[in-house]
């Protein structure tokens, strides 16, 4: 069984940044893809950023190209989201996902199957 555990989320002003880690266990990351998807209250869960299992490449939600990096250390098994230039409108509950392919773009949620708790991240104006 997958595990997925999120850490780094916060509080911080526009146009800073965070960087967001996720643990996981029960499934390597240098095989299958993973992903950060994002939550705020009342919606549906939005893609942000994907990376493939083996071949490592990487994709992004428009919203988030050339602020957003994911990416991975294989001999941690854990993925990373680095944040810059933070806008209010990425505030949200950021949520990593594991799938059970290793294929990119892959865009839905109903293509993961195991999900963390999920890290809040605030953005001020």
């Amino acid at each position: 069984q997958v595990q997925l555990v999120e850490s780094g989320g916060g509080l911080v002003q526009a146009g800073g940044s965070l960087k967001l880690s996720c643990a996981v266990s029960g499934r390597l990351v240098s095989v299958y893809t993973m992903a950060w998807f994002r939550q705020t209250p009342g919606k549906e869960r939005d893609f942000v950023a994907g990376m493939a299992g083996r071949s490592g490449y990487r994709f992004y939600a428009d919203s988030v190209k050339g602020r957003f990096t994911i990416s991975r250390d294989n001999t941690k098994n854990t993925i990373y989201l680095q944040m810059d230039n933070l806008k209010p409108e990425d505030t949200a509950i950021y949520l990593c996902a594991a799938s059970e392919y290793s294929s990119t773009s892959l865009y839905f949620t109903r293509l993961y199957d195991g999900w963390g708790q999920g890290t809040q991240v605030t953005v001020s104006s």
